[in-house]
């Protein structure tokens, strides 16, 4: 018995960004070394205007999923988040989901990934520091660079993907 491989995803780094161009949402993509994690290549965000993020890929003991966003230095409280956004006990979804639904691996996680969950599986949660900032910045489906978007623009992406966030202000819930 042989084990189906992954389906590739509809969006890679080159053609999200061909397709942002195309559709007139205006971005700056720098290049860098692979980050992991929020803590890493703070000497490569100072360097990058906007709020930097922090991206959680979560599953709720229905199995339903989400995607939190936040600043990168907001605190998301994952057992007074549930209440707050409707769900049950989160807890982080695996690998194979995050590729399956987002197109996306561990250390990649990003909103710019909800333009390959088509069949609207994924939950998209804001932090309101976000939806409230100038310039927000995620990585382009890849850790090997961030994409700045002015606020306007990330709005226009999320409406042309046809998603609305859930605007949850966490600094409120801590």
């Amino acid at each position: 018995m042989t084990q189906d491989k992954p389906t590739e995803p509809a969006f890679d780094r080159d053609r999200l960004l061909a397709w942002m161009a195309a559709n007139g949402v205006a971005q700056t993509t720098h290049d860098h070394p692979a980050v992991f994690r929020v803590d890493e290549g703070r000497e490569l965000k100072v360097a990058m205007p906007g709020a930097h993020t922090k991206n959680l890929f979560l599953k709720d003991k229905k199995g339903r999923l989400w995607l939190i966003s936040a600043r990168q230095d907001t605190v998301v409280d994952l057992k007074r988040a549930p209440r707050t956004i409707g769900s049950d006990r989160l807890s982080f979804g695996n690998e194979g989901l995050l590729y399956e639904t987002l197109g996306l691996t561990p250390g990649s996680v990003t909103a710019l990934g909800l333009i390959n969950d088509a069949e609207r599986r994924v939950t998209f949660v804001l932090d309101k520091a976000l939806w409230d900032a100038e310039i927000v910045n995620f990585h382009p489906l890849t850790n090997t660079a961030t994409t700045g978007l002015a606020q306007a623009d990330f709005r226009r992406f999320l409406t042309l993907i046809g998603r609305e966030p859930m605007v949850v202000d966490f600094a409120r819930l801590a």
